[in-house]
């Protein structure tokens, strides 16, 4: 696929699926803009492995629900290779409980970075993402799923799914936008806390009978991120197995 030499901002990609999605696209021949906004040692340990597998990489740390602070990234990315041809917005946080025991601070933080940080990101993009580029926006399919614990972050999600289908009609310049919903996914986040039986109950419901791993999302933006998937614009992407 058509990723070489292709300058490519990760938000939130000092671990999990992000890590992944940038390992996975400088192997590709991407140049990847590894973003944290506090795992400096994590994300630099992401670009040594880059690195030592041949690719190019930097970390930059900014807070994405920060205005300034993306700006920063966009400018260093910018300084740096002389352009930004993909932006993939994965960071994210979610709180798990239910609606009646959520905190202003739990609404605010969820909304601030899942939605607040997409919305900075794309105004930047809006000018300093270069022509034909691509966009891809990380959702999750717990918008459609209802599950009880997750209202305030299925909502922020599917804020997400709805600035993509209108920002990829506004933005233009041969820019596509899309967003990604995976699935229940492998990651150390993901499993933290929750109990074996939770697990199996979760990969029961889809079609494979397991978790997805970060590389099932990660070939899928990757995809994404290619010249190849430029016929798609304005889509939701499931990565789920068929869970829902």
């Amino acid at each position: 696929m058509s990723l070489e030499n292709k300058v490519i901002i990760v938000t939130g990609s000092s671990k999990g699926i992000g890590k992944e999605v940038a390992i996975q696209l400088a192997a590709k021949g991407a140049k990847v803009v590894v973003n944290h906004s506090n795992s400096a040692t994590e994300a630099q340990a992401v670009v040594d492995a880059i690195v030592e597998n041949g690719g190019t990489a930097l970390v930059v740390k900014a807070d994405v629900s920060k205005k300034e602070d993306v700006t920063h990234l966009f400018n260093t990315a910018i300084e740096a290779y002389g352009r930004v041809d993909v932006l993939i917005n994965n960071a994210g946080i979610m709180r798990s409980k239910l609606l009646k025991d959520n905190t202003q601070d739990d609404f605010t933080k969820q909304f601030d970075v899942n939605v607040r940080g997409v919305f900075n990101t794309l105004q930047e993009a809006s000018s300093k993402l270069a022509d034909n580029g691509n966009i891809i926006n990380v959702s999750s399919s717990t918008v459609k799923l209802m599950f009880p614990t997750y209202a305030l972050y299925s909502a922020s999600k599917a804020a997400v799914e709805q600035m993509t289908r209108v920002f990829s009609k506004e933005i233009g310049r041969g820019i596509s936008v899309n967003a990604i919903a995976p699935g229940a996914t492998e990651t150390e986040l993901f499993l933290k806390g929750k109990s074996d039986e939770f697990i199996d109950k979760l990969s029961s419901m889809n079609a494979f009978n397991r978790l997805a791993k970060p590389i099932d999302i990660a070939n899928v933006i990757v995809f994404l991120a290619s010249d190849e998937s430029k016929w798609i614009s304005g889509q939701v992407i499931g990565a789920n197995g068929a869970l829902v």
